[in-house]
């Protein structure tokens, strides 16, 4: 029996399936680094934790040590960047803010909010090496950079490629929840781990099957929601928030934080004794002005370009 033979035996008629894709010499090209520098990157992470924002429990943040955190800069910058992930996902795409995000929700009957437990953590390095190897990449070059991008299993928080890859890596997520939406006359967005739909009409049949559907499909994708405190059905006669911002009518900060800001503003201007300082409030006003912009500019259009693997 021949070479041919015995591999048509053992894997079929067309022998085992080649490692086609570039590989670790095109990856350091890539990057502009050697291959001996860029296998020998260590995998270094200081973790500690964070108090949650809801002041429940506490944030795990996986911080890479300098060398890996500069090559993973790197990586974001030279080979994930144009990348096109879906157009739901709002959260860490350029052109897109809370205010893009809020703004596709806008005057609507319902607002839905559901949030993924543990998203981070829970989109697994398997499916990292996978969205490698499926943008062209190798075996090889694919084991390295999920090695590099991956920690404990998973997306490290607090790496500078995760945010960017828990959008690439969810192009499927996100196209089955739009898809989801379309069918029950809905609008969908996804920030980070933050999914909203939102409905023209109150219709507790529609929000009832966007609830337990988006479970089901969590669930294929590897994920789970939140218990129920974090589920929150929002109606008209409600405070609507999406991303932290009110969307009853346009897109604007709570009224309670407008007053806020304006009382700082008064005390700082009168010499009296302010909540925040100047540099603070600056902050502040910046993100206003922000949001004010982002809107006005996704109100008048435009695209996103496509996006190229290797």
């Amino acid at each position: 029996m021949g070479l041919a033979d015995l591999l048509r035996g053992l894997f079929g008629r067309s022998g085992p399936e080649p490692d086609r894709g570039a590989g670790i010499d095109e990856l350091a090209r890539r990057l502009g680094v050697s291959v001996e520098a860029l296998q020998a990157t260590p995998v270094a992470y200081r973790s500690f934790t964070i108090p949650k924002r809801s002041g429940r429990g506490e944030r795990r943040i996986d911080a890479p040590e300098p060398a890996l955190k500069a090559l993973q800069r790197r990586i974001l910058r030279r080979l994930l960047g144009r990348l096109k992930a879906h157009p739901a996902a709002t959260g860490f795409e350029r052109c897109h803010s809370i205010a893009t995000n809020a703004l596709c929700h806008t005057g609507q009957a319902v607002v839905l909010r559901m949030d993924i437990r543990d998203f981070f953590p829970s989109t697994r390095e398997a499916r990292v090496h996978r969205y490698f190897q499926k943008i062209g990449w190798n075996r090889d070059a694919s084991g390295l950079l999920t090695r590099l991008c991956t920690y404990r299993g998973g997306l490290p928080q607090g790496a500078p490629t995760s945010p960017r890859l828990s959008n690439l890596v969810n192009v499927l997520l996100d196209t089955r929840l739009e898809a989801l939406a379309k069918s029950i006359g809905a609008a969908y967005t996804r920030y980070a781990d933050d999914l909203v739909f939102s409905f023209a009409k109150d219709e507790r049949v529609s929000i009832h099957a966007a609830i337990q559907t988006t479970k089901t499909i969590l669930e294929d994708e590897g994920y789970a929601l939140h218990q129920d405190r974090k589920l929150q059905i929002m109606r008209r006669h409600e405070r609507q928030r999406v991303t932290g911002l009110v969307v009853n009518d346009g897109v604007r900060l709570p009224r309670e934080t407008r007053r806020r800001l304006r009382a700082v503003e008064h005390h700082l201007r009168t010499g009296r004794p302010a909540t925040l300082t100047a540099a603070q409030l600056a902050g502040w006003e910046a993100l206003r002005s922000m949001i004010d912009r982002q809107v006005d500019a996704a109100r008048g259009g435009g695209g996103a370009g496509e996006g190229r693997g290797v």
